[in-house]
């Protein structure tokens, strides 16, 4: 399988869990080697193979790169998890620049899309492969917008559901089937880049659960669509929110 973003929080959580499932796991980062190498060092603790990838899936030829290399150093693939996504410093819509938008879209959505496409052409009956599953991972900003914070995370959000949701009816006679999760306020440090303070009392007083997520829980929802206890989930985007 191949996890991109997977040096830090819900991507290396998932690292782990899937290991522990039985997969041989597939690390993307973008930028820091070393969290990457530790998650790797973890798997391989576990008893499976796993390769450190670099590259920024907003840039094609990085990303069809980094599928060969996954063609080669592991087979062929049966599982992808999207991962990687970036936020913005909060501000209002009419304070963002259209480079910053680019940059969301590009990361967020298009990195989605490409590496989808790379996936399904492995993964596909049509193509001679044995099936798999896609998890993408969204966010419940896709529903709440995200106002006066980041609608533009919000909005690419949103695009990542519809593309699991119709990618989900496009890919499941070829023996893929995709799914997607929501998570709510995750113990991250991707809150540093947007300024949410997600240790603020009030942030956690604002979830029914009255608490913040931890990437695990995250994971735990991720390796089952991965699995086969999921083999009649199909087009489902599950909220881990605790309620919010």
């Amino acid at each position: 399988m191949l996890i991109t973003g997977a040096s830090r929080g819900i991507g290396a959580a998932t690292a782990r869990l899937c290991a522990r499932a039985g997969w041989d796991v597939a690390l993307n980062y973008a930028h820091d080697a070393a969290a990457a190498e530790q998650v790797a060092d973890e798997v391989r603790a576990l008893g499976r193979r796993a390769l450190v990838l670099q590259a920024d899936v907003a840039d094609e030829q990085q990303v069809r790169r980094m599928f060969e290399q996954v063609d080669a150093g592991l087979g062929r693939l049966t599982g992808l998890v999207n991962n990687a996504g970036i936020v913005a410093p909060m501000a209002r819509l009419e304070d963002m620049a259209p480079e910053r938008w680019r940059r969301v879209f590009e990361v967020n959505v298009l990195g989605t899309l490409l590496c989808c496409q790379l996936a399904a052409r492995r993964m596909s009956a049509r193509h001679g492969g044995a099936g798999g599953a896609i998890v993408n991972l969204s966010s419940r900003a896709a529903e709440f917008g995200s106002a006066g914070i980041y609608v533009d995370y919000a909005a690419s959000k949103g695009a990542v559901d519809t593309l699991t949701k119709g990618l989900a009816r496009e890919l499941i006679t070829e023996g893929i089937r995709v799914n997607g999760v929501r998570p709510g306020i995750i113990a991250t440090d991707i809150h540093a880049t947007s300024g949410i303070d997600a240790a603020a009392p009030e942030v956690a007083a604002g979830i029914p659960i009255g608490r913040l997520g931890r990437p695990e829980e995250v994971a735990e929802a991720i390796a089952w669509l991965l699995s086969d206890a999921a083999s009649y989930t199909v087009g489902a985007i599950f909220d881990i929110a605790g309620g919010r």
